[in-house]
C-alpha cells in the first residue's frame, strides 16, 4: 500500500470533474491530469478550463499514452459514457491505484469493479454541489460534501485514510459514513427527485426552495425510491428527505442540476439511470412506480424533440 496519494487522474471534465480537478491543481499543479480523447482532448488542450473565473491549463492525456500510472483515478463521466471510460483509464491503473466514481446512480462502482476489481474501488457520492458548466466555463458557489468510503466503515481502512488525507490537503469537504451503501441510495433518491423534476420543469434550485408544488412533485418521485430501498434492505426514511432540504437550502438559487444542464445543452440525459433504474427495480420487487414512469416518458419526449421543445 502506498504511503500517500501523489498522482491523480480525472476522466470526465464536466462541472463536477472540472471542479475537483481545479482543487487538486490548486493544491499541487504537478499532481493532476485529465484523461480525454478526440475532440474533447483537443478542446481541453487548446482552451483549458475556467473554474470560478480562474483559467486552468491542466495536463491532458490520451487513453493510449504510456505514462506512469496514477495513484487515484476519479471517474466523473455521464452514465452512457461509463463503459467507454472504463476502457479509457486502463493505462492509468497500476498495482496500487485506487478508483473513485463521483457519478450519479447506484451501480457505477460495480461496473468499474467488474473490470478492475472491488479491491481497487471506493464508493463515493457528492451531495449539495452546485457546479454549473457552460462550454469550458465552470461556476461553483457551494461545493457541498463528498461522502466516500468502503461499503461499511465501522473502522477506517488504510486506503480510506489516504483519500481522507488527500481531500483535506486539497480543501475538498468530505465525510466517511459508517454505512456508505445507505448514503449511495440516499443520493440516488435525491437525484431521482430533483434532477428529473428540474429537467422537466426547466427549474433551477430556487424554484424548489420557493415552490411547495415543485417540492411535492420531487418528493413523490423520491418516495418511490424509498419504498424500493426498504424492499432491498436499505434503511431510507422521511428523515432522509428532511436531511436533503438542509443541503437544498444552501444551494445557489440560480444553480442547476446536471440533468437540467443536459436538457439546456440539448444533450442526452441520464434518465435511464434514474427513472429507468427505478422502473426496473420496481418490477423486480413488485412495487408500482407511476411517478417515475411518467417522468421517464416526459424526459424521453424532451430528448427526442430538442429542436421543438
Amino acid at each position: 500500500m502506498m504511503s500517500s496519494i501523489e498522482k491523480i487522474s480525472v476522466i470526465g471534465a464536466g462541472a463536477m470533474g472540472a471542479f475537483y480537478a481545479s482543487k487538486f491543481f490548486d493544491m499541487d499543479n504537478n499532481c493532476i491530469s485529465l484523461v480525454a480523447k478526440g475532440e474533447r482532448y483537443e478542446r481541453l488542450k487548446g482552451k483549458g478550463l475556467i473554474v470560478n473565473n480562474r483559467h486552468y491549463s491542466l495536463p491532458v492525456m490520451r487513453p493510449e499514452d504510456n505514462t506512469p500510472p496514477s495513484d487515484l483515478i476519479i471517474v466523473a463521466v455521464k452514465h452512457h459514457h461509463l463503459r467507454e471510460a472504463i476502457q479509457d483509464i486502463k493505462n492509468r491503473i497500476g498495482e496500487n491505484s485506487l478508483l473513485i466514481s463521483v457519478m450519479n446512480g447506484i451501480d457505477s462502482e460495480e461496473q468499474i469493479a467488474a473490470v478492475y476489481g472491488m479491491d481497487r474501488v471506493l464508493y463515493a457520492v457528492a451531495v449539495g454541489i452546485d457546479a454549473v458548466r457552460q462550454g469550458n466555463v465552470i461556476t461553483c458557489t457551494t461545493q457541498g460534501k463528498l461522502f466516500f468510503g468502503e461499503a461499511r466503515n465501522p473502522v477506517l481502512t488504510q486506503r480510506v485514510k489516504l483519500v481522507q488525507s488527500l481531500f483535506e490537503r486539497a480543501g475538498i469537504s468530505s465525510e466517511t459514513p459508517e454505512d456508505m451503501i445507505r448514503i449511495l441510495w440516499w443520493k440516488f433518491m435525491i437525484n431521482v427527485g430533483i434532477n428529473q423534476v428540474s429537467a422537466v420543469l426547466r427549474a433551477p434550485y430556487g424554484v424548489f426552495q420557493r415552490s411547495q408544488e415543485a417540492r411535492d412533485l420531487m418528493e413523490s418521485a423520491m418516495r418511490e425510491v424509498m419504498t424500493i430501498a426498504r424492499a432491498a434492505g436499505v434503511d431510507l426514511s422521511e428523515q432522509d428527505i428532511d436531511n436533503w432540504y438542509s443541503f437544498l437550502s444552501g444551494l445557489s438559487p440560480q444553480g442547476k442540476t446536471s440533468m437540467l444542464q443536459d436538457v439546456e445543452a440539448r444533450s442526452k440525459t441520464e434518465v435511464e439511470m434514474f427513472a429507468g433504474k427505478v422502473i426496473e427495480l420496481g418490477k423486480t420487487y413488485g412495487i408500482p412506480t407511476p411517478v417515475n414512469q411518467t417522468l421517464f416518458r416526459l424526459l424521453k419526449v424532451i430528448e427526442q424533440n430538442f429542436d421543438e421543445i
